[in-house]
C-alpha cells in the first residue's frame, strides 16, 4: 500500500513518529516536499528509507498532477499546521479517507473559526480581520487585546497589547515582518491554557487526555511547559468536542487549546487539526503505552479504530522547552539525543537548535533550543527528573 506524506520542513514528528509507524504497517511511503534536500538528509541520518520527490505541496492541484502520475494512492496524509486543507482536497479527489477540507480550512484561518463558532452560538468572541497594509484605526477593539497573523503558528507575532496606541504600533511592526499577511484582532481571553488531544476515524473519536500549559509572561505567548492530564472534567470536555463537532473536526490527530476561565467555560484559543507537535506527540505514545502514531495513520487508511484504545490513565508527564535568553550563536550545549529510563521515568532530550547555530531573540517559539520531557507514575517523579537534567547541563548563547 503507498502513504504519500506532505511535508514542509522536517519534524521529529516525521522523522521519529510517522516514518517508523508507516513502515510497522507495511506501508510504502513517497515524501512530497518542496525542501527535497533537508528531507533526504534527516531520513538518511535518522536510517529511513522512503522516496522523496518534490512538489509545490501548498499547491493541491499540483500534489494531484504529480500523484496521477506516480504511484496509486492508498492514503494521503500531512501533520503539517499549513498543509491540512490541501491534503484533505487531495485525499476527497482521489476518493481516500481525509478529512473534510471546510473543517480544515475553518481550523486554520482563525478569522474563520471565530465566524463559524459564533454563528454556531457555542462561543461569541469579539474578533475583525486586517488586510495587508490596513490601518487598525476604527477597530475599536476591548482592551487589552490579542493581535496574530490570521493563519500563524508557533505563537510567532501574537502579541497582547493594552491600549490604542500600542495596537497601531505592534499591527506596524508585524505587517512590516509579514507585508501579504491578514491580521486578526480579538478581544483577550484570559483563564488557564489547557489542551485537549483527540484521534478519530470519522465515526469514532477518542479523546486521550490533555496537558495544562505554563506561558511566558505576556505581551508574549511562549508555551514554557506543559503537564498532562489523564482527563479534564467532563463538563469542560464537553464544551470543546460540541465546538469541535460544529467546525466539522472528526477524522485523524486534533490539537485543540481552549482557555478555562473560573466561570466553567471552556473557549477556544485555536484548533490544530494535526497530532501536537514539539516532541509532545513521541511523549504522549509514552504516556498512553498506545502505538499512537499507526493509528493516526489507519486513521487515514480508513480503518475503524478499536473503541477501545487501551490506553493507560496512571502515568503522568512534564515536558520542558528550554529557551533562549538573548541573541547570538549557541556554543554549548547537552549530547544530543539523550534517553533514560530508571525508578519508573522515562527522561528525553531532544535538541531544538544545533551548535553553531546563530539566531536573534525572536520571543517566540523560535527560541527553543532544546526539549527535556519525562514519563512516569507521579508528577513528583517527572518533575524532578526534568528539573535534575536542566541544572545538570548548560546552554551557552555567545553573543
Amino acid at each position: 500500500m503507498r502513504l504519500y506524506l506532505l511535508a514542509l520542513n522536517t519534524t521529529d514528528s516525521v522523522t521519529r513518529g510517522f516514518l517508523p509507524a508507516a513502515a510497522r504497517l507495511g506501508l510504502d511511503v513517497t515524501v512530497l516536499t518542496d525542501h527535497v534536500e533537508d528531507h533526504q538528509r534527516a531520513y538518511a541520518r535518522a536510517g529511513l528509507a522512503c522516496e522523496v520527490v518534490e512538489c509545490d505541496v501548498q499547491d493541491f492541484r499540483e500534489v494531484i498532477g504529480l500523484i496521477s502520475q506516480h504511484h496509486t494512492p492508498d492514503a494521503v496524509f500531512s501533520n503539517s499546521d499549513h498543509l491540512q486543507t490541501q491534503t484533505a482536497l487531495v485525499a476527497d479527489y482521489f476518493g481516500l479517507a481525509g478529512k473534510d477540507w471546510k473543517a480544515a480550512l475553518r481550523a486554520k484561518n482563525k478569522g474563520e473559526l471565530r465566524r463559524h463558532l459564533a454563528e454556531s452560538g457555542l462561543d461569541l468572541v469579539r474578533s475583525a480581520e486586517l488586510a495587508p497594509g490596513q490601518d487598525p484605526a476604527g477597530l475599536n477593539p476591548p482592551f487589552p487585546c490579542i493581535v496574530k497573523p490570521r493563519e500563524g503558528v508557533a505563537s510567532e507575532d501574537v502579541t497582547l497589547v493594552a491600549d490604542a496606541a500600542e495596537l497601531a504600533q505592534r499591527v506596524k511592526e508585524i505587517q512590516h515582518r509579514r507585508p501579504s499577511a491578514t491580521l486578526v484582532v480579538e478581544e483577550f481571553l484570559a483563564g488557564e491554557l489547557c489542551t485537549l488531544e483527540t484521534l478519530g476515524d470519522g465515526r469514532t473519536r477518542h479523546v486521550l487526555g490533555g496537558f495544562r500549559t505554563r506561558l511566558s509572561p505576556p505581551p508574549d505567548f511562549i508555551e514554557e511547559v506543559l503537564t498532562f492530564t489523564p482527563a479534564h472534567p467532563r463538563p469542560v470536555v464537553d464544551q470543546v468536542l460540541a465546538q469541535l463537532d460544529a467546525l466539522g473536526v472528526g477524522l485523524g490527530a486534533c490539537h485543540t487549546e481552549f482557555v478555562l476561565q473560573p466561570d466553567g467555560r471552556a473557549r477556544i484559543i485555536e484548533v490544530n487539526y494535526r497530532a501536537i507537535g514539539d516532541q509532545c506527540d513521541l511523549m504522549l505514545a509514552e504516556i498512553l503505552g498506545i502505538p499512537y502514531f499507526e493509528l493516526v495513520l489507519r486513521a487515514h487508511l480508513g480503518d475503524r479504530l478499536p473503541a477501545d484504545l487501551g490506553a493507560r490513565t496512571d502515568r503522568r508527564a512534564r515536558h520542558e522547552r528550554v529557551c533562549a535568553e538573548r541573541a547570538g550563536t549557541l556554543t554549548a550545549a547537552p549530547e544530543p539525543h539523550f534517553e533514560r529510563r530508571a525508578d519508573g521515568v522515562t527522561l528525553s532530550y531532544l535538541p531544538v537548535r544545533e551548535l553553531g547555530a546563530r539566531h536573534e531573540l525572536y520571543r517566540t517559539n523560535r527560541d527553543y533550543l532544546g526539549i527535556v520531557w519525562a514519563v512516569g507514575p507521579d508528577q513528583a517523579a517527572v518533575d524532578t527528573a526534568v528539573a535534575e537534567f536542566i541544572a545538570a547541563n548548560r546552554w551557552e548563547i555567545t553573543p
